[in-house]
């Protein structure tokens, strides 16, 4: 997908096209402008796709979506997911319950 398709997908939303340009060093050891999206902008790419092989990440992004706000309506929730990071980052139970 180059740049000039992304309006034609997006009707022209300004949003999206309005990415910004960084200097990136190239495998020749030469800064080059490159466009770079933020987080967002790369959320509304990755929609718009109307491939099958994008449907996954359509997916997954929708069901972290779906635990973010759930976590936001009940934070214990969150508490229990921090409990469950910690622990596979290698955290003691003890540590744990220090913090939380």
């Amino acid at each position: 997908m180059t740049k000039r398709e992304l309006p034609k997908l997006f009707d022209g939303n300004e949003s999206v096209t309005n990415c910004n340009q960084l200097k990136l060093c190239a495998s020749d050891g030469k800064s080059y402008k490159t466009d770079v999206a933020d987080t967002e902008q790369l959320f509304r790419i990755i929609q718009s796709i109307p491939s099958p092989k994008a449907e996954p990440i359509k997916q997954w992004i929708a069901h972290v979506a779906a635990e973010c706000i759930d976590q936001l309506q009940d934070p214990e929730l969150s508490i229990q997911q921090a409990m469950i990071d910690y622990k596979r980052l290698g955290y003691s139970n003890n540590w744990i319950n220090q913090r939380l």
